[in-house]
């Protein structure tokens, strides 16, 4: 119980039950944010174009739409450095795992792009500005194919070397950034922040805790969830990583996080909410900070694992970066582990997993640059 406690994953956190199955306020609604978290975010977003940080004075950043192998437009912003010269390196920079482009990406794609590189941070499909019919998808392959799109368009710029073109990924996307990195020979090293592979983590929860019996539940869970989604002519919002109940059943929740933060809280649920429920991280598109994905997500985690061709990496390198009092730093450890040669780990002392999104004093951006530089040479 405390493992799903501290994913903030238990029934008692939201508001939906394992009986309930209902579909889910339609897609840009907010779902009952707290008054403390709405007003304060959208103050701090309002006063700073929309995004969680304030553009470094010597960025530029413009709103730039492309589209994906599979027809979708996905929205993006371009930041270049104002004093750029011409054939600067570049990287594609997306995650977390149900935020935005205004959020943990776009900071550190601003400070790269402080730092002389060209970047592109994303909305996945599905997500926030892009585009995709049903709202709040999460789909393994495509979410890969989104970075290889914004490769596709970042080797276009005319400012932009294209045989120098990296990517950098936040928690959730940085599965997606490794596999897509170990399909595309165009991608010429890779960084990742607190990473999470996602299809490891929905199919198997976290530290694999799940049994193969509890597996079994959720397929048949989600299965049953087609059925509904199917007669109803709805997409319903359910957990992604499907909680169980004292009873041993699945007890899924319709928000990734509680309006409000309990009073028993444990501290990784409260680091989450500290950043999507506060004036800190909160954006009205952000899954995490208003709403969940769709209930049938899992479905294609559980079909489609990340990283399995992590070897087709090499020669090309990856630096992964975890807080070493993260929950999540065994995925980072476990990938070194796989694929040692190529590469790298930096643990951060003193930092969790949530204190990589935005902490500038603990984010090690002077390693991540030498890494590139060393890399995208």
């Amino acid at each position: 119980m405390e493992r799903r406690k501290a994913l903030g994953l238990i029934a008692a956190a939201g508001a939906a039950t394992a009986a309930s199955f209902t579909a889910a306020p339609s897609f840009g609604a907010e779902t009952g944010r707290s008054a403390a978290a709405g007003a304060a975010g959208q103050g701090r977003t309002a006063a700073t174009g929309g995004y969680t940080f304030a553009l470094d004075k010597n960025v530029k950043r413009t709103p730039v739409r492309f589209k994906n192998r599979y027809g979708i437009e996905v929205a993006a912003d371009l930041y270049v450095p104002k004093k750029g010269r011409s054939k600067l390196p570049a990287l594609v920079v997306s995650g977390p795992f149900g935020a935005v482009k205004e959020q943990s990406s776009g900071l550190y794609a601003n400070e790269f792009a402080r730092r002389g590189y060209v970047t592109l941070a994303f909305d996945p499909s599905f997500t926030g500005e892009s585009g995709g019919t049903v709202r709040d998808v999460a789909s393994p392959d495509i979410h890969t194919e989104d970075y290889s799109a914004a490769v596709d368009f970042l080797g276009l710029q005319k400012i932009v070397d294209r045989k120098r073109i990296g990517a950098q990924a936040i928690c959730g996307l940085s599965g997606m950034a490794l596999t897509a990195a170990a399909a595309d020979s165009r991608i010429k090293a890779v960084a990742t922040t607190s990473m999470y592979d996602m299809s490891r983590s929905i199919s198997r929860g976290h530290e694999d805790y799940y049994t193969r019996e509890q597996r079994q539940k959720i397929v048949d869970h989600v299965s049953r969830q087609r059925w509904i989604d199917a007669e109803n002519g709805t997409h319903a919002r359910l957990s992604h990583e499907v909680p169980f109940d004292e009873n041993g059943n699945v007890a899924p929740t319709d928000r990734v996080l509680p309006k409000t933060l309990p009073a028993d809280a444990d501290p990784i649920t409260q680091s989450f909410f500290d950043y999507y429920r506060t004036e800190r991280g909160y954006h009205p598109r952000s899954i995490n900070s208003t709403t969940a994905w769709t209930a049938t997500t899992p479905m294609s985690f559980f079909a489609f694992p990340l990283m399995t061709n992590i070897d087709m990496l090499a020669p090309r390198k990856a630096l992964l970066v975890a807080g070493a009092d993260a929950h999540s730093r065994y995925y980072s450890e476990d990938v070194q582990a796989k694929a040692p040669d190529t590469v790298d780990l930096v643990i951060v002392p003193g930092a969790d997993h949530v204190d990589l999104y935005d902490s500038r004093d603990l984010i090690p951006f002077d390693r991540l640059d030498e890494f590139f530089t060393e890399n995208l040479a």
